[in-house]
């Protein structure tokens, strides 16, 4: 009897499921961070800074392991650049932001725009963020091109698509755009950041797609703990 896929998973270590969830998580804390500068509502300057620390070292420690070992080489080896780089770059962003914030916390706090005083020191990370964002498009073209991201027949639900590899190739790919456009409006939308009462275009299209972004990686990261289990045991041997 064919005993179907099997992994050494000695061999395999996977962790991108805690990943997504603290990239999820994490975009969506800078949306509804963003969200409350620009209202002028009151901000606890320094439990977003503990947030940010957190999911910062999460994603810096994990990304930064994936990117130097690469722990998927033995089977699916793209996944350690789909998955490690943009996952470390957006850790140690995080970190910086949580170091900014709580160093500055007591002046932002008694400050009366401390909205463009946050746009001001982020701004001159706009030139990275936007070359991850072109990364994070450059991503999406490779998913669907050469139909990535198809979970093999062993893995529950997601593994019900697997004769068809297109389904989740878009499915990923459309994520990975999603945010990469975020990404790539960033730099636009600190500019006006301090229009607190009327955002603009700009703003209100960044704040959608990283708000969208971090739902659906929070909630495929969540699904995962599940599914990449169901693929362990199916696969152990």
């Amino acid at each position: 009897m064919d005993q179907g896929l099997v992994i050494d998973w000695t061999q395999m270590p996977t962790y991108n499921t805690i990943m997504a969830v603290a990239a999820g998580a994490g975009l969506l804390s800078l949306v509804l961070f963003a969200r409350k500068l620009m209202a002028g509502a009151d901000v606890e300057f320094r439990g977003h800074a503990v947030n940010f620390g957190v999911l910062g070292l999460i994603l810096t420690v994990t990304g930064a392991h994936m990117t130097l070992t690469w722990p998927f080489a033995a089977y699916f080896p793209f996944d350690n650049i789909i998955f490690g780089e943009p996952s470390l770059a957006f850790g140690v962003l995080l970190l910086a932001a949580s170091f900014v914030l709580w160093r500055r916390a007591s002046v932002l706090e008694e400050s009366k725009d401390a909205a463009r005083a946050v746009a001001r020191t982020a701004e001159p990370l706009g030139v990275l963020i936007f070359g991850l964002g072109l990364a994070l498009i450059a991503i999406a073209f490779a998913g669907v091109i050469f139909q990535l991201f198809a979970a093999p027949p062993e893995e529950p639900i997601s593994g019900a698509f697997a004769e068809w590899p297109w389904v989740e190739a878009i499915f990923m790919s459309g994520l990975f755009a999603l945010v990469g456009l975020g990404a790539l409006l960033f730099p636009f939308a600190t500019r006006s950041f301090a229009v607190r009462s009327t955002p603009t275009k700009v703003q209100w299209v960044t704040g959608v797609a990283l708000a969208l972004g971090g739902i659906a990686f929070l909630l495929f990261g969540a699904l995962n703990f599940f599914t990449h289990i169901g693929l362990i045991v199916n696969t152990m041997g």
